[in-house]
Order: structure tokens, then sequence, then C-alpha cells
């Protein structure tokens, strides 16, 4: 392969990974298909997480507590803020509210 060559893409591949080159268009698409894979698993690890929670709030009101400790919520806030800097904190309270379930 010239190295003209090595550097020209066809235009779909350009317009799908953004890349000018194929070797850029290769390291774009394996770290997406990465992305990909991490993102199922964040999504499963979501869903687990929100099943804790369920059973947690169960237990909680069934022995007369309330569904939500506001005190708890506030550890995980603090806890997502120091480890993700202000970001952490809106990504914690969209867990948190997918976790809540019906209040």
């Amino acid at each position: 392969m010239t190295a003209t060559a090595a550097h020209t893409q066809t235009p779909a591949a350009t317009a799908a990974s953004g890349a000018r080159t194929d070797e850029a268009t290769h390291v774009i698409t394996g770290a997406r298909e990465r992305i990909d894979a991490l993102d199922d698993r964040i999504i499963g690890l979501i869903q687990e997480r929100m099943a804790v929670s369920a059973v947690i709030q169960e237990t909680r009101i069934a022995s007369g507590g309330r569904r939500v400790n506001l005190s708890r919520e506030m550890e995980i806030l603090g806890h997502y803020r120091d480890a993700l800097g202000k970001p952490g904190t809106t990504l914690a309270m969209t867990l948190l509210e997918l976790c809540r379930g019906r209040v």
C-alpha cells in the first residue's frame, strides 16, 4: 500500500467516524465498540442498583420508615462529586431519581 493509499478513505467511512485516514477510522471504530460494551455494562449495573434500592425502600417502609433517606442521598451526592467533580453530582442525582421509583 502506498503512503497515499494509507491516508485515503471512502466518504462513508469518513462520515461515520469523522476520521481522515483508514488507520484513524480503525482506532475510532474499535474504541466505539469498547464504549458500546461499557455502556451495556453500565446500564446493567444501573438496573442492578435500581433493584437493590427497591429492596432497601421496601424494607424501610415495611419497618415504618420513609421511602427516601435524605442523609444517605447526601452521602451519595458527595461521593460522586468527590470522585467526578461537579458533573458527578448531576450523575448521582440522575441515579437517585432512577432508583427512588415513584415517591
